[in-house]
């Protein structure tokens, strides 16, 4: 990939953070790469090599600074290059997708080639996806020994190493140590009564006014809450365990505090993805809001949000359910239909929860049989719901991104009860799709008819919606935003769609 040397010494020298995750800093002297922020004095020009990415720095030989922690910058590897595969892959591998899996299985989930893949790897983040899988597990390694004082094994668990052995291992070779003397050189945080707090950071700037007000307007009974303070609290289930995450915003940090209480040490780092991917840390703002700027439009909405995310969803099943119980009905609405799905079908939380998580959202397998009448919800909706348990039951991974948006798209809408709305809603929140756009969303057309003079119809909105690509998902956060602040209690969901009797 291709870094301007210049440039990036001169946003070295400043340590200015504006680049910060945009590149980092190999010091042949010392063998340590840094982030553009690192408190060490700055190396002369001709000792230092320049990485897009911590993956690139470490295959080159160097190993990560102890002072700047490069596992604390922004994640924005998958905004550094222009290949959307690349985007999905860096997704893929966040989830696990390499775990346990060879390169070749990883190339076929995205409809590829294994050498067209690392080709792609080389080119936009100058390292395989080998490496970039390690070095994700070797940082977020890092991080749990100095944020936390889980036991040596069980961080070595959760970072999805297959054994002790290879943990201790790996950290010998790439720092001269074992990872015991990483924590006592580090800052360990004093431990939980239950459960761990890290810190997530993110690029600047941050709406999180904007996140937690959409985040409260849906959500459900039992399940989420945000508090006075504005904390965010919700309670999750994953491989048949239950727990809770709380989420604080750190704006003196640039992260999310996040408190994880589970019971299943492995599946931290899946849990620790969804949190960063419902809060969408990985987004670089200032790459988005210059390009939707220039669109006169969403000029005047951009300047007003700088730093405005896509809130995704916590579940692809879940996000599909509340897509489908929002349609013809309010955001308030939706979520209480959401609230009786969940007291009629939702399993009690073990061990409860902070203060008013009682339950975890529905598994596919209890949503088969629904009782409309019960649920108060029209009989086609209820047998949409029961379609996409039915589905979600039978493909596992039907509710993830695609091999390209039309893709995931089109897979979504072969569902009964499934339209064009509906599937670009969940490929925004759920598939993290950054160019899905659900052009018939009336809060959307509302909006863009307040800010033209003119109610345009879906298509000519979907016409208006080209020059905001790729990240039309984007766009579309911002115009739901405006029209929040504008209509507060204004109905904000689309038609019905698919075989609508009753609906």
């Amino acid at each position: 990939m291709e870094l301007d040397p210049d440039a990036c010494y001169r946003a070295l020298a400043t340590r200015d953070a504006r680049f910060d995750g945009r590149f980092f800093t190999g010091v042949r002297t010392t063998g340590i790469y840094c982030r553009p922020v690192c408190p060490a004095r700055t190396p002369r020009r001709e000792n230092v090599r320049f990485f897009g990415s911590a993956a690139a720095a470490e295959a080159a030989g160097f190993r990560s600074c102890l002072r700047c922690r490069p596992e604390s910058s922004p994640d924005l590897a998958a905004w550094r290059g222009t290949s959307n595969t690349v985007s999905r892959a860096l997704a893929l591998i966040a989830e696990g997708g390499l775990d346990g899996a060879a390169v070749d299985t990883l190339a076929f989930r995205l409809g590829l080639g294994e050498r067209q893949l690392r080709r792609l790897f080389r080119q936009h983040l100058g390292a395989s996806p080998v490496a970039v899988a390690q070095t994700r597990r070797v940082l977020f390694a890092r991080q749990l020994l100095t944020e936390t004082a889980m036991p040596l094994a069980d961080v070595a668990l959760a970072a999805g190493f297959g054994s002790v052995r290879r943990f201790n291992a790996t950290f010998r070779a790439l720092y001269g140590s074992a990872p015991g003397a990483l924590r006592r050189a580090g800052q360990v945080a004093a431990a939980e009564p239950s459960g761990i707090t890290l810190t997530l950071p993110y690029a600047p700037p941050y709406d999180w006014a904007a996140m937690a007000d959409f985040l409260a307007a849906r959500a459900i009974d039992q399940v989420e809450r945000m508090d006075d303070a504005g904390r965010y609290h919700r309670s999750v289930a994953l491989g048949g365990a239950r727990g809770t995450v709380s989420i604080a915003h750190d704006a003196q940090a640039c992260g999310l505090r996040a408190t994880i209480r589970f019971p299943a040490v492995a599946a931290l780092a899946t849990l620790v993805g969804r949190i960063r991917r419902v809060f969408d840390l990985g987004a670089d703002p200032l790459a988005i809001g210059r390009h939707l700027a220039a669109d006169r439009l969403l000029a005047p909405l951009a300047a007003a949000r700088p730093g405005l995310r896509v809130p995704g969803g916590w579940d692809g099943f879940e996000l599909a359910v509340r897509a489908v119980l929002g349609q013809q009905v309010s955001v308030r609405a939706a979520a209480r239909l959401a609230g009786r799905l969940v007291a009629a079908h939702g399993a009690p939380l073990d061990g409860g929860g902070p203060a008013g998580l009682a339950r975890v959202f529905p598994e596919p397998a209890a949503l088969l049989q629904l009782d409309a009448v019960a649920l108060g919800m029209p009989r086609a909706r209820a047998r949409t719901i029961e379609t996409l348990a039915a589905a979600a039951l039978r493909d596992p991974g039907l509710f993830r991104a695609g091999r390209s948006l039309d893709e995931t798209v089109g897979r979504l809408v072969a569902l009964p009860g499934i339209g064009e709305w509906t599937a670009h809603y969940i490929a925004l929140r759920a598939a993290r799709e950054p160019d899905a756009f659900p052009a018939s969303d009336a809060a959307l057309l509302r909006v863009a008819a307040r800010l033209t003079g003119a109610r345009p119809n879906p298509a000519d909105l979907a016409a208006r919606a080209e020059a905001w690509r790729p990240w039309r998902a984007y766009a579309a956060q911002h115009l739901w935003a405006a029209d929040a602040a504008h209509h507060p209690r204004a109905a904000s969901a689309a038609p019905a769609e698919g075989d609508d009797d009753g609906a």
